[in-house]
């Protein structure tokens, strides 16, 4: 099963502008059902005639209701997720791996970079040799990694200085990431940190250009109730 959710079912990653007819289609395959919200506004879950559901994650939760008529129309709910997702906010995206960092603002709808900076510091590799040698290469790969977490840290305090977030998103590599929590410049924006972190290639203009399509997509946990009874012919192996 591709990219499989813990619990059952597998994750799908639909984009605003797609997530309409995602549902159409959902509920014309599994037949329609209800729709339902936990109280703090950070999952919706159509639930379809035949068992199936589709539990959806809007970015930048909680999701403000629908309306109270409206809280149980599948059509009303999926629109406010949609408007709730592509509305106008001022994202920082702060990507960081060991060796290379990117930073960068997004405002408006859709998304636009405003400001950013790129960079990298050379982090040698671990060395497999042994005794004292080996001691020596450690504690330079650390020197070297602190300096490049301290680059991104001056970067990422530099480039969000000027504006006011809504909200940060983080990607790279966890551990990296983790290396600049400690940093007090960084603290007030971290936490505003989503809880969606995104696994990026190494660090570059080009990878964060492409952040909004990932953080901006509504994460959908798809159940489907498996077919009863043998597998057909074709899918036996």
């Amino acid at each position: 099963m591709r990219n499989p959710a813990a619990g059952g079912g597998r994750w799908v990653d639909v984009p605003p502008q797609r997530l309409v007819p995602w549902i159409v289609t959902f509920s014309q395959r599994h037949g329609e059902g209800t729709v339902s919200r936990d109280e703090a506004g950070v999952t919706v879950t159509f639930n379809a005639a035949d068992g199936a559901a589709a539990e959806c994650h809007p970015p930048f939760p909680p999701l403000q209701r629908a309306g109270t008529q409206d809280d149980g129309d599948p059509a009303a709910v999926t629109e406010a997720i949609v408007a709730h997702a592509v509305a106008d906010r001022t994202v920082g995206v702060l990507l960081v791996r060991l060796g290379g960092y990117a930073v960068g603002v997004f405002a408006g709808s859709p998304p636009q970079l405003v400001s950013s900076k790129t960079g990298s510091r050379p982090v040698h590799g671990r060395s497999a040799a042994g005794g004292w040698s080996q001691h020596r290469f450690a504690r330079r790969r650390e020197n070297q990694a602190a300096t490049a977490l301290r680059a991104a840290a001056d970067a990422a305090a530099a480039i969000f200085g000027p504006c006011r977030l809504d909200a940060l998103v983080l990607g790279g590599d966890k551990r990296s990431v983790a290396g600049l929590r400690d940093d007090p410049r960084l603290a007030s924006y971290l936490g505003l940190a989503t809880g969606r972190f995104l696994t990026v290639p190494d660090p570059r203009l080009a990878v964060l250009k492409e952040t909004p399509r990932s953080y901006l997509a509504i994460r959908i946990r798809l159940t489907e109730q498996e077919p009863d009874g043998p597998a057909p012919a074709d899918q036996v192996k």
